[in-house]
């Protein structure tokens, strides 16, 4: 399955867990997205902050040193990847925690344990399509 249209998003997965980054890269690449991965929030900071423009960053919440919340907060207070739909993918799957990814700014929130890898490519995509204008989005 392709994303339906020519537009070839460029995904930005934030994880500390090599395993479902390798993982996820992969199912992403084989669904026509360009992928970039960060292994950690500081990686992910310092990819942002040296100029990274995705149009969509798909980010973790348990991470060690800063956690996904703490770094979506950073990307909205520093104006990183102004533009980009931002989506939790978590095991976090509490109502406060999909509430403060929301309150934070977030697009979408995926729980992890509840969805395949695939049914993760098709949300990204229906959140991506209902945020993004046609045309819109960084190149």
């Amino acid at each position: 399955m392709t994303t339906g249209d020519n537009k070839k998003y460029k995904i930005f997965i934030v994880d500390d867990d090599k395993f479902l980054l390798d993982m996820y890269s992969m199912k992403f690449t084989e669904n026509s997205f360009t992928v970039e991965i960060a292994f950690g929030s500081t990686e992910a900071l310092e990819k942002l902050q040296e100029g990274l423009k995705p149009d969509i960053i798909l980010l973790d919440i348990v991470m060690p040193t800063m956690d996904g919340f703490e770094l979506l907060g950073e990307i909205k207070k520093r104006r990183l990847a102004e533009g980009a739909v931002i989506i939790i993918l978590s095991n976090l799957g509490q109502q406060e925690d999909i509430e403060k990814g929301v309150q934070l700014g977030a697009d979408g929130y995926i729980i992890k344990a509840s969805s395949t890898p695939t049914e993760v490519v098709n949300k990204v995509l229906e959140i991506s399509k209902s945020k993004t204008p046609p045309g819109g989005g960084a190149s």
